[in-house]
C-alpha cells in the first residue's frame, strides 16, 4: 500500500482560517471590551442627578452606563454636570441595586483646559466632547484643590499622574485613584 503525502489545507479551510485571524486582529484593534463608549454632552442634556443643563456649567462632567438599568427619560448613558453628581448618582443608585458597567469622566490630561476667575473663585473650563472622556479605572483625581466646577469644589480627573501633580502644584489638593472615591468624600463636597 502506498501512502500519499499529506495534502495542505483545503481552500475552504484556508479562507475560514484567514477570516478568523482577521477577526481576532480587528477585535484587538478595537479593544477587547464590548462596553459602550462615551458620548458628547451638549445641547439640552441635563444632569441625571441635579437637573442642571450640562453645557451651561464649568468643570469636569461624567457619564455612566449601568449594567441592567437605564436613566429615566432618555437612552443611556446617565449624564452628569460634574464628577460630584456622577458619584452621588452612582452611590444613590447602588442602594437600589444598580451596578455601573463603565463610568467616564472628563480627562484633564488630554484637554487644553483653562482656569478663569469668576467672582474671585478659580473655575475650571468644561470639555464635553466624547473624546474628552476616559474610564474611571484609567484615572486619578485631584480632590481638595481651590478650583471649582458646576457643583462647587471640583473633583478633577487625570489619566496622567504627571499632569495631576502639575495641577496640584498650582492649585493645591491631593491625588487619589478615581475608583477610590467614597461616599464620605463626596458628602464633603
Amino acid at each position: 500500500m502506498t501512502r500519499r503525502a499529506a495534502a495542505g489545507p483545503s481552500r475552504r479551510q484556508f479562507v475560514l482560517g484567514a477570516a478568523a485571524v482577521a477577526a481576532t486582529g480587528l477585535a484587538g484593534c478595537m479593544g477587547s471590551s464590548d462596553r459602550p463608549g462615551p458620548i458628547t454632552l451638549t445641547g439640552d442634556m441635563s444632569c441625571d442627578q441635579c437637573g442642571m443643563v450640562i453645557d451651561q456649567h464649568p468643570g469636569p462632567s461624567g457619564q455612566t452606563y449601568y449594567r441592567d438599568n437605564s436613566p429615566e427619560g432618555h437612552d443611556p448613558p446617565a449624564r452628569f454636570c460634574s464628577t460630584v453628581c456622577t458619584y452621588r448618582h452612582r452611590f444613590a443608585t447602588s442602594n437600589r441595586g444598580w451596578r455601573p458597567r463603565v463610568t467616564y469622566l472628563t480627562d484633564y490630561a488630554i484637554v487644553d483646559y483653562s482656569v478663569e476667575r469668576e467672582g474671585g473663585v478659580p473655575v475650571l473650563s468644561a470639555h464635553l466632547a466624547a473624546e474628552d472622556f476616559a474610564a474611571t479605572e484609567e484615572l486619578d483625581v485631584v480632590i481638595g484643590s481651590e478650583v471649582e466646577g458646576a457643583m462647587g469644589p471640583a473633583i478633577v480627573p487625570f489619566s496622567d499622574t504627571g499632569a495631576a501633580e502639575e495641577f496640584v502644584s498650582t492649585y493645591g489638593g491631593e491625588i487619589i485613584a478615581a475608583e477610590d472615591i467614597s461616599r464620605e468624600l463626596v458628602a464633603q463636597q
